[in-house]
């Protein structure tokens, strides 16, 4: 997985689900371009998460596992998605997005995750509490 400092969640808004609570960013050229190349399954299990700012699309080449992976506009609003993106795929690209959340596969169904759907997303180590 990338290496980076950074870690955080995403939290969709609208579903009042957590998409990740252990996100981590990529933000520079290296980071952008390794991603999940080369990582294990294990390295990437339910409450991870990459980030990757900026990014108009994505593909699983050098990737042994499938992903979801969550396409955001400017407002991280959900403008595409692709579940289940099996290895060595490429992803849409698309101008409107400005980056994109890559989360561990049946993520984006377990959550209920649509197109129109804002998602939140913090690098700080606390997490909102979630009003029932």
């Amino acid at each position: 997985m990338s290496e980076s400092s950074s870690m955080g969640y995403a939290f969709n808004r609208t579903r009042l689900a957590y998409l990740a609570t252990e996100l981590r960013l990529a933000r520079t050229h290296w980071t952008r371009f390794r991603g999940l190349m080369g990582a294990k399954p294990e390295q990437f299990a339910d409450g991870a998460g990459l980030w990757i700012v900026p990014c108009h699309g994505v593909h699983t080449f050098a990737m042994n596992f499938p992903i979801d992976a969550l396409y955001l506009d400017s407002r991280k609003a959900v403008v595409h998605i692709e579940q289940n993106l099996q290895p060595w795929r490429m992803g849409r690209v698309s101008a409107r997005t400005t980056s994109v959340l890559e989360l561990p596969v049946n993520t984006l169904s377990g959550t209920g995750t649509r197109v129109g759907d804002e998602i939140e997303i913090s690098l700080a180590a606390s997490r909102p509490a979630v009003m029932a």
